[in-house]
């Protein structure tokens, strides 16, 4: 009798071992898929860009070097490669912190905006980098000697691709450390820094930037700096006004590091995630002409914050808030109607021994999943890392893709999703994170019973085409006339 007793005691045990594991299983948000990686070997990592590269209609993550070779990773048999070998382009010899893809030539191709930074402030030794591709060589426009008279030789962090006139003339905003902000565009076929004459030749310690439908029908840029206030710059015929202590997103005291664009109320409108090193984190969420910190007390506590990013990573139809600090665990947060931040266990993707400098988003596989990739660095050589949420056989997705009348994507155009659910806006990322850029697509999971969908697309110049007729689980692609 008491063997029995044993013997049904140990089925017991084995059973609700079984159903835990299942349920941990169920919890955990992320799974590691790093080893797709190819040659993933420790190196020191700053910003990640996405952007199509090979114009073969596949979006690929460009990862930056510290003193190691830039990278092209994109998806090819199961594995994520990299396919560029050109030294123009790994720059071994530099130290590149910040990217963004931006097409300032009106071609249809994103250059690449490579931030090098060889000191923490002030004058640096090696300029940036525009890269160029012409007769599939990449070249870089800042070494043309028409263009050397321009080169930014300040340090700097992050950067953004800004279409100020909205007309498709993209330029590119870099926020320096210890010298004045530059803001590069392309005029008779010479690059020009049109900073002084934007009103945007600040010297602040520049950190993160972002760019959009903020406060107007043209792109707004956010950014965020350190040893000083934060910059609202509101966009007026093209030109910049300062207005973040009008609207109380100056945030004087603090440090900024990663922002993203992110529509915190369901509700149709952007407004603003900022994290700050060791200081309070902040969602401010426009009400009567004043930006209110909305977070609440777990969301807002201070940490060693480096790239903030808001998509939906498990097609819930709910956005997510990935929170990547450096030498201290990751957090993530789910925001639920009203604005309400919930928070997500995290086992893969916590890297509490990791040294996170930088992140991205993109369906790099073409599954309606999106990819997290990781970059990690500055005080120690790590591998990247790659994560996909563990979604649910049944759940569905939408992706938009708005391309502009040149056929570049249309970097600070809005993207809304309408259904009897929500009224859910998203920025077609110009840059964002912290020293980062995300794919440039509104992607939504979609909810529960959610149905009678339709989408608007606000593109740069404030105009607005609307997609009706909608199926799901597909990309649709929408070309501006």
């Amino acid at each position: 009798m008491f063997i029995k007793k044993i013997s049904l005691l140990s089925k017991f045990l084995i059973i609700l071992f079984f159903i835990l594991s299942i349920n941990n299983s169920k919890a955990e948000f992320f799974k590691d898929i790093s080893n797709i990686i190819d040659s993933n070997e420790s190196r020191l990592s700053y910003g990640v860009s996405v952007t199509d590269m090979n114009m073969d209609g596949n979006y690929d993550f460009v990862v930056t070097g510290f003193g190691y070779s830039n990278l092209a990773l994109t998806y090819v048999e199961g594995k994520l490669k990299n396919i560029i070998k050109e030294d123009i382009f790994l720059d071994q010899s530099r130290k590149t912190i910040g990217v963004a893809a931006c097409d300032i030539d009106k071609d249809g191709f994103e250059e690449i905006y490579f931030l090098n930074t060889d000191t923490y402030s002030g004058v640096k030794k090696y300029s940036d980098r525009l890269i160029d591709k012409k007769n599939n060589n990449y070249f870089d426009l800042f070494e043309l000697k028409k263009n050397k008279e321009n080169l930014n030789l300040t340090a700097g962090r992050s950067v953004v691709c800004v279409d100020r006139k909205g007309d498709g003339q993209y330029g590119i905003y870099v926020a320096n450390y210890g010298g004045p902000t530059r803001f590069y565009e392309i005029k008779n076929k010479k690059i020009i820094d049109q900073a002084e004459n934007l009103n945007l030749n600040k010297v602040t310690g520049g950190r993160a930037v972002v760019s959009g439908h903020i406060l107007t029908d043209r792109a707004d840029i956010f950014a965020a700096n350190e040893r000083g206030a934060n910059f609202l710059l509101k966009n007026i015929d093209g030109k910049f006004e300062d207005v973040a202590f009008d609207y109380r997103v100056d945030d004087e005291i603090q440090n900024g590091r990663g922002t993203a664009l992110s529509d915190i109320y369901y509700r149709g409108r952007l407004d603003i995630l900022s994290g700050n090193w060791l200081g309070y984190h902040r969602a401010y969420v426009l009400k009567n002409d004043e930006f209110k910190d909305i977070g609440n007390t777990e969301f807002d506590k201070p940490s060693r914050i480096r790239t903030v990013i808001s998509a939906d990573f498990d097609n819930d139809g709910f956005d997510e808030v990935f929170m990547n600090n450096i030498a201290e665990p990751n957090k993530m947060f789910r925001i639920k109607n009203d604005g309400k931040f919930e928070k997500i266990k995290l086992e893969a993707g916590l890297e509490a021994d990791g040294f996170g400098t930088g992140a991205a988003v993109a369906d790099i596989d073409n599954d309606g999943i999106l990819e997290l990739l990781v970059s990690h660095g500055e005080s120690e050589a790590q591998p990247l890392t790659l994560y996909k949420a563990k979604v649910e056989k049944q759940s569905k997705y939408l992706r938009i893709k708005p391309i502009n009348k040149f056929g570049a994507p249309a970097r600070g155009a809005t993207v809304t999703l309408i259904s009897n659910k929500r009224k859910h806006s998203k920025t077609i990322d110009a840059g964002s994170g912290y020293l980062c850029q995300m794919e440039p697509v509104a992607h939504y999971g979609i909810r529960k019973n959610e149905k009678d969908f339709r989408v608007e697309v606000k593109w740069t110049n404030g105009k607005i085409n609307f997609i009706d007729k909608i199926k799901l689980n597909q990309t649709i692609t929408i070309k501006q006339k």
